[in-house]
C-alpha cells in the first residue's frame, strides 16, 4: 500500500467501531432498553447501577460519536477500550471465545446463550491501534494537529 493512502486505514476503523457503538448504545439512553441495562448491571452484581447505567451509555454514544468526527481519538479509544475489557471480565469471559456459543440442540436448530468475548478483542484491537496510531485523514484530530503543527497520538 502506498504512503499516502495510510492515514485513510484508520477511517474504516473509526466508522466500523461507530456504527458498532451506537447499535449497541443508542437503545441504552432511555426507555427499555435503558431499562433493561440498568437491570443487567444490577444482576451481575455492579455497584450503583443506577448512575452505571448512565455512564456506560454516554461512553458508548459519545465514543461512537467522537470516532466518527475523528476527535479526541485517543480519549474515546482507551475509554471504550475500557469498557471492553469490563465486558469481558463480568458478562462474556466466562462463555468462552466464540462469538457463538451454542448451548444445545433440539430439532428446530441450535439454542444459543451468552456470546464469547471474541468480537470484543476485536473491538480492543482496532481501539488500540486508534489510541495509538491516530484518527487518520478526515478528523477533527487531524486538523487540530496541522494548526499546532504536532500529530495528537500517545
Amino acid at each position: 500500500m502506498r504512503k499516502e493512502w495510510a492515514g485513510y486505514a484508520p477511517v474504516v476503523l473509526r466508522v466500523m467501531l461507530a456504527i458498532g457503538f451506537l447499535y449497541h448504545g443508542l437503545p441504552k439512553f432511555g426507555g427499555a432498553g435503558h431499562q433493561q441495562f440498568q437491570g443487567n448491571l444490577q444482576a451481575m452484581g455492579f455497584p450503583a447501577p443506577a448512575l452505571l447505567s448512565w455512564v456506560g451509555a454516554v461512553v458508548e454514544v459519545g465514543g461512537a460519536l467522537a470516532l466518527l468526527a475523528g476527535a479526541f481519538t485517543t480519549i474515546a479509544s482507551l475509554l471504550l477500550l475500557l469498557e471492553m475489557l469490563v465486558a469481558i471480565i463480568k458478562v462474556h469471559g466466562p462463555n468462552g471465545f466464540s462469538f457463538m456459543h451454542i448451548t444445545g440442540m433440539t430439532p428446530q436448530g441450535p439454542q444459543f446463550g451468552m456470546p464469547g468475548y471474541e468480537v470484543n478483542l476485536l473491538y480492543m484491537a482496532m481501539l488500540l491501534a486508534l489510541a495509538l496510531g491516530g484518527a487518520g485523514k478526515w478528523s477533527v484530530d487531524e486538523r487540530r494537529a496541522s494548526r499546532l503543527g504536532q500529530p495528537l497520538t500517545m
